[in-house]
């Protein structure tokens, strides 16, 4: 579907350009800048629209909607965004408190430690002296 989209809005395009360079000029000149004797009225009665102008029209609008469906097409299939392509920076890690020394980590997790040594001793209970 969109190779087709983009064949028919390149075929458009290229008779576009080809109508509207081969259509004469309507009294462009300077003088009907200022108002001269050779101007068109800007919004008054004009001649019957030529094959040429209706080409034009027909042109112009499928060549509009060729491009808002391409558009439409590109930005839906991708499922992305642009800034889904921006790379970030990695965070750096968090400064340690200067005075804290990090304990050394067990090998064994505590659970395991307290098997190998077996049941936990009473403490020793000393005479209180006098």
């Amino acid at each position: 579907m969109l190779a087709l989209l983009i064949i028919i809005h390149v075929l458009v395009s290229i008779v576009l350009i080809l109508v509207v360079l081969l259509q004469s000029g309507k009294a462009g000149d300077l003088a009907s800048a200022f108002g001269g004797v050779g101007s068109q009225t800007a919004f008054g009665a004009r001649g019957a629209a030529t094959f040429l102008s209706k080409a034009t029209t027909v042109c112009a609008v499928v060549f509009m909607l060729s491009s808002l469906g391409l558009s439409i097409m590109l930005t839906r299939g991708s499922g992305s965004t642009v800034m889904e392509n921006v790379p970030y920076p990695d965070t750096p890690p968090a400064a340690a408190p200067a005075q804290q020394q990090p304990s050394p980590a067990p090998s064994q997790p505590p659970a395991q430690q307290q098997q190998q040594q077996g049941p936990a001793q009473p403490p020793a209970q000393t005479p209180p002296s006098q």
